[in-house]
């Protein structure tokens, strides 16, 4: 990658990873762009300056989580972050050289589908019914945290999202729109953490870090400084808003992207 491709993609990780319109359909769709093909690898690297963010932006909340755990003995937050966790990071785990190898996850087409459907379904959750209403994520039942982590395997899909997945569900579920972003970005955090161990655990996957350095730290810096202003910006815009403004900006850049691929 040169300069340019290193800032616009580090730029656009860092925005969509957690407002709800699809990382990695978008990193798909402009490695496609520029290179011709999606490199399934550069776009699990990104995800470092993402995480970082997380780390950074929920320390507090992070803080309180583990007093909970060894002071006050309340594992509720605790145990359904990491029932939510395991579906996605189990199905991922087993399937990640199936989906590195796969041209169906680098495909533009099938970001688009995903964009579409997920677009859709944004603009009519609020008319679709829910479960009885919970304050927090603490307040979750097994049951509905399990839920929620079912559908955030889905996010496997480029064009899904993992924010918007698991936002819908938590919605479903009987949270706000802000709590249920804020119970999306701690439940990504397992998952992240342990696709970052995996990638510095391969031979192979360091040996391309250290091959592409300079690319990754610059890529990811970008992508550290947009993720928080994106983290920001959601809660702030979920506590009065709903999702129907990103259904809608999903389904302009399917209809873009369609457009793009078919000239």
């Amino acid at each position: 990658m040169n300069l340019i491709e290193d800032l616009i993609l580090g730029l656009v990780q860092g925005l969509t990873e957690f407002i709800p319109v699809s990382s990695s359909g978008h990193e798909v769709l402009i490695q496609n762009l520029f290179a011709g093909g999606s490199d399934h690898l550069l776009l699990e690297f990104i995800n470092l300056g993402t995480l970082l963010a997380l780390l950074v932006f929920f320390r507090k909340k992070i803080w309180r989580i583990l007093v909970d755990i060894f002071k006050t003995k309340d594992y509720r937050l605790a145990r359904n972050l990491v029932i939510t966790s395991i579906p996605a990071g189990l199905i991922g785990y087993l399937l990640s050289d199936f989906i590195a190898k796969n041209s169906f996850f680098g495909s533009s087409i099938t970001v688009i589908v995903a964009l579409a459907i997920v677009g859709v379904v944004m603009i009519v959750l609020e008319k679709l019914p829910k479960a009885s209403p919970v304050k927090t994520g603490d307040d979750l039942s097994w049951r509905r945290a399990l839920v929620i982590g079912l559908a955030q395997t889905f996010a496997l899909i480029p064009g899904v999202s993992r924010s918007g997945s698991t936002i819908i569900a938590s919605r479903l579920s009987g949270l706000s729109s802000k709590e249920a972003a804020e119970y999306s970005f701690l439940a990504s955090i397992p998952i992240m953490l342990g696709v970052s161990a995996k990638l510095f655990l391969s031979s192979s996957d360091r040996a391309y870090f250290s091959q592409n350095l300079s690319s990754m730290l610059l890529t990811n810096l970008v992508a550290f400084l947009a993720s928080m202003l994106a983290i920001g910006f959601l809660l702030k815009y979920l506590s009065k808003h709903d999702l129907k403004v990103f259904g809608w900006y999903r389904l302009l850049v399917a209809a873009v992207a369609l457009a793009i691929v078919l000239l």
